[in-house]
């Protein structure tokens, strides 16, 4: 399921935001013990301070915040990351411990141990950290609803910066429904997609990747992931430019408790490539008559899709596509839309009706969804 890009700018820089020593060749973490499922934390219920202030936000939130410092074979690098439930479970970036060999989680109070990667999703670039730790040092940050979000709303990122521990920075939600190259590899060559990602104005730095990202009430709707940047240091490292991304809450939410139960994450798998956020020259081009939706570029031979008889783009001509408009009755602007839509509400197993538009007519399409591979 992976976006077609038409043209990248060479001149903007796209880095996980994770702070490296080194160089470090990606592998495989190894398997771990697993644990018991667990259910992801209930709403806080406790009120804020009646002043509602951001210093009383980062007094209660950074308890519960960590900073993570990883070895692995090839160097060294740091992240940031949050107590997720009371039993030891840490939610971090895939990215951060990625081959890591050593884990070490420092809490606020100065405590630190070592911890166990126990689940990784290369999909939406999570994973989670046991630690066994006294009990006081378990403070689990609320969770809150991405998709209550709004474009405008104040945001703030707590995390490890350069090393920098505990260190706040405040923006607003910039843009809702990004999308994101996963870091999971498509048959097709390429990556699969990481959908419904939040981008922010909010400073995010290296070492800021896996920490959270909060509302105004001090609530978490993201996990920072990455900055798009034309700006280095002297050593080489991306700066900050005012485009963060993080993954929504609700993603986290799916994914999380799947990782402490089993170690890993089914994603819902239609197989199809497109092109999203077309132009009007595109769209004169093609000779669609709508300016809105998914167009089909390429569908992957035996996946769900094609099963179900959705048609890609003549591979020579680049014409001929069906145009996705609309998934269980809901209208489809873009792929961006679609995506978010799967991501957030199916699972491998479930059945949809894609409504396509084909040769002036709609056409439903009922597609029994697969898992990617």
């Amino acid at each position: 399921m992976k976006k077609t890009l038409l043209m990248i700018s060479s001149l903007l820089v796209f880095t996980l935001a994770c702070q490296v020593t080194g160089f470090a060749t990606p592998t495989e973490t190894p398997a771990e013990p697993r644990v018991a499922p667990t259910l992801a934390p209930a709403l806080s219920t406790e009120p804020l301070p009646d002043d509602g202030s951001l210093v009383s936000l980062y007094e209660r939130s950074i308890p519960g915040v960590v900073s993570l410092r990883v070895t692995t074979d090839m160097g060294s690098g740091a992240g940031s990351g949050f107590v997720y439930d009371k039993n030891g479970n840490i939610v971090t970036n895939y990215h951060v411990v990625e081959g890591a060999t050593d884990v070490e989680v420092d809490f606020a109070s100065g405590y630190k141990t070592y911890g166990t990667v126990i689940g990784t999703d290369l999909d939406s670039d999570l994973a989670v950290v046991k630690v066994d730790v006294p009990a006081e040092e378990l403070v689990p940050l609320p969770l809150g609803d991405s998709d209550q979000l709004r474009v405008g709303q104040t945001v703030v990122a707590i995390g490890n910066p350069f090393g920098l521990n505990g260190t706040m920075t405040t923006g607003i939600v910039s843009a809702l429904g990004r999308t994101l190259d996963s870091l999971n590899t498509a048959p097709s060559g390429g990556f699969f997609t990481a959908g419904d990602i939040i981008q922010t104005d909010a400073a995010i730095n290296p070492g800021n990747s896996g920490g959270p990202l909060f509302n105004i009430n001090g609530e978490v709707i993201g996990i920072n992931r990455a900055i798009r940047t034309n700006t280095s240091s002297v050593s080489g490292e991306p700066l900050n430019s005012g485009i963060g991304f993080a993954i929504s809450i609700n993603i986290v939410k799916r994914v999380v408790p799947s990782l402490i139960e089993v170690g890993s994450y089914d994603y819902p798998y239609l197989g199809i490539g497109s092109l999203s956020d077309l132009s009007l020259q595109t769209i004169e081009t093609l000779g669609l008559e709508r300016q809105t939706g998914a167009y089909v570029t390429s569908v992957s031979e035996g996946s769900p899709a094609d099963k179900a008889g959705v048609q890609g783009a003549d591979p020579n001509t680049g014409l001929g596509g069906d145009l996705i408009i609309g998934i269980d009755g809901m209208e489809i602007l873009q792929f961006d839309t679609l995506l978010k839509y799967l991501i957030n509400n199916k699972a491998p197993g479930d059945t949809i009706i894609l409504t396509v538009l084909r040769d002036g007519e709609e056409v439903d399409l009922e597609l029994l969804l697969g898992k990617r591979p």
